[in-house]
């Protein structure tokens, strides 16, 4: 067994994590990998700011110390920068709801020395000044997320461009951020056919209990399908292509 160095450091910790001494040995049978190894990647663990006790000897034991709050996963310093910037983003199109800052006060509150110190520095040196043109929710985005993953419909209440209220029946794709503002692409039920919704505009969503067979999106991508006017224009080309020469 050939684990990737991250992965096989955070098998480790997981080990470390279930408690008791663990032997180098027995620890190497277990990550597939040498006595030496199993040594670099407790320093390793160590250098991340986890206090990994360790016998010597040729009996050599590892143990975490006691009491020690173990975080989920291990992040490399330029995954956290990547984090809380993207945090920052986030925070700025969701201006009404605490979820992004409650979300860095956790990574402060778990993460090791050396990484919390990165992520406050991030988190220092970050500004997004662009400002959205409406602000989304959270909650919407979870409910779409999770019709998406299930293959589950969506109902919500829909004011369009021009003031006028609707309800909506859809499968959701996707939803996407282009030109300030977030949409979400879904084939519509009742129009039998696939539309776009602004979802600052869209309110009252719920799933739709039952598993449905979705509809395959019609184009290779998003942004050509949009390019395309929503897959018209490659039409068009095709049927003029199509046509034989007088």
């Amino acid at each position: 067994m050939d684990l990737d160095p991250t992965i096989r450091t955070l098998t480790l910790l997981t080990l470390l994590q279930s408690g008791g001494d663990w032997t180098a040995a027995d620890l190497a049978e277990r990550l597939g990998t040498s006595v030496r190894t199993i040594r670099r990647d407790a320093q390793r663990l160590r250098r991340l700011g986890y206090t990994v006790e360790a016998r010597p000897g040729p009996g050599s034991t590892y143990r975490l110390s006691p009491g020690i709050k173990v975080p989920p996963l291990l992040f490399t310093v330029d995954e956290i920068t990547a984090l809380v910037a993207g945090l920052h983003v986030i925070r700025t199109w969701l201006p009404k709801e605490a979820v992004a800052s409650s979300a860095l006060l956790k990574l402060d509150q778990i993460l090791p020395r050396p990484l919390r110190r990165r992520a406050a520095a991030t988190n220092l040196a970050t500004e997004v000044l662009q400002q959205p043109d409406a602000a989304i929710s959270a909650a919407t985005i979870g409910v779409i997320a999770d019709a998406v993953a299930e293959d589950s419909r969506l109902r919500f209440r829909y004011i369009d461009q021009h003031d006028r209220p609707s309800t909506r029946l859809v499968e959701p794709y996707r939803h996407f951020l282009r030109a300030g503002q977030w949409y979400l692409v879904a084939f519509d039920v009742d129009r039998d056919d696939w539309r776009t919704f602004r979802l600052d505009r869209v309110t009252d969503i719920s799933p739709v209990a039952g598993t449905y067979q979705p509809h395959e999106f019609p184009d290779v991508s998003i942004e050509h399908w949009l390019t395309t006017d929503f897959g018209r224009a490659t039409s068009r080309s095709l049927r003029s292509a199509a046509k034989p020469a007088r």
